[in-house]
């Protein structure tokens, strides 16, 4: 019997459009067994709604190509009543970032509806929020729709399923360390490589590299203030069974030159960070007399209950110290793996290797849904 399930897709930027396109791929491979159909997808200003539940077409929707469909987005309450008239199972698809959607999370598995999302927002907010999401969800035997959010931490990378195994099968994880941000890899495996023994680069000069590059946020303050990779410790650390009140209950390191953080533009921003140049270039040179280098990492101590986000000085041989690129390595410490970490490395960010998270997210739903 052919599996029957809708889905709605909130979110086509980068990695939405890229999630549409591998579900499109997906649905034509899986035929047979599943029938997948979008019957709603949306941006924050318009939606494409099919009302009578046939499949929308999965093309790489721009954000004029749904403006132009003229349709106001569905409110939430709207949305899941109608996913619960479509008389199929159905999975919400959060391809956001707004903390109002992930607000909500608990209403639509409440509802039996399914979610996948690369949404950080929903599980590293107030810690109420992501215990009345997993209090309404299915995971654990209870009666709601499932959800999953993979991409939440290292995007495509296996880091909240390698975590829940070890946890699930009784290991005790002692003691997680990483680079979990793919703009600070690239920023300091560009400002500290491990074959330089020259003069340090100006860190001003690397950031506007990753800016123009597409490695940054559009404003790069939204990635030195280090709040990114904090919102995915806080998860990962929740995960290990800590209790974290939100992301900003444990120390977190920003980059931001103080006098720079009220700066009213990203230009104003960037025009004045070669002003402080020295402080970080001090940091770097120093590490290099060390025969060491600087990167941007995140760390949980879990016996101690110790979480922490900031730069630490690392010897050329450690495997953080040899990162290329903008990848991301999470090295995991626990009881059975004993002194050797069990590492998870690879591309940590970009739009088809977060959408292949989302897809395998919808994929164990799918073969959880009876």
């Amino acid at each position: 019997m052919t599996k029957d399930i809708k889905v709605a897709i909130i979110g086509v930027g980068g990695v939405g459009k890229a999630f549409i396109g591998q579900l499109a791929n997906f649905i034509k491979k899986n035929s047979s067994t599943v029938s997948v159909s979008a019957v709603y997808i949306a941006r924050s200003t318009a939606a494409l709604i099919s009302k009578d539940f046939s499949p929308l077409p999965l093309t790489a929707f721009a954000s004029e190509e749904l403006d132009a469909a003229g349709t106001a987005p569905l409110s939430v309450p709207d949305l899941i009543q109608f996913l619960k008239e479509s008389g199929s199972e159905t999975i919400l698809i959060d391809n956001t970032s707004s903390i109002e959607l992930a607000n909500t999370y608990p209403d639509f598995l409440k509802a039996g509806i399914n979610i996948a999302t690369p949404n950080k927002k929903g599980f590293s907010s107030e810690e109420k929020l992501w215990n009345d999401i997993f209090a309404a969800a299915g995971n654990n035997g209870g009666g709601g729709g499932y959800v999953f959010h993979e991409a939440t931490v290292g995007a495509g990378l296996p880091v909240i399923s390698t975590i829940k195994d070890l946890v699930d099968t009784g290991d005790e994880v002692t003691k997680v360390e990483g680079v979990f941000s793919g703009t600070m890899s690239f920023l300091f495996n560009e400002f500290a490589p491990i074959s330089s023994n020259g003069p340090v680069r100006a860190f001003s000069d690397v950031v506007k590299i990753a800016k123009d590059a597409g490695y940054t946020e559009p404003d790069p303050r939204d990635d030195l203030n280090g709040l990114d990779v904090a919102r995915k410790l806080t998860i990962l650390a929740r995960l290990c069974g800590l209790d974290i009140d939100s992301p900003t209950s444990f120390p977190v390191q920003s980059l931001i030159p103080k006098p720079l953080e009220s700066a009213s533009t990203s230009q104003e921003f960037m025009e004045g960070l070669p002003n402080f140049d020295s402080d970080i270039g001090l940091l770097a040179e120093n590490a290099q007399k060390e025969g060491k280098v600087i990167r941007f990492v995140g760390s949980i101590d879990v016996l101690s209950k110790a979480v922490k986000v900031g730069l630490e000085k690392f010897d050329i041989s450690h495997p953080i110290a040899g990162l290329k690129g903008s990848d991301n390595i999470i090295a995991f410490y626990t009881k059975r793996y004993g002194d050797r970490a069990l590492i998870v490395q690879g591309a940590g960010a970009g739009a088809e290797v977060t959408a292949m998270g989302v897809l395998s997210d919808v994929i164990k739903i799918i073969n959880r849904i009876k």
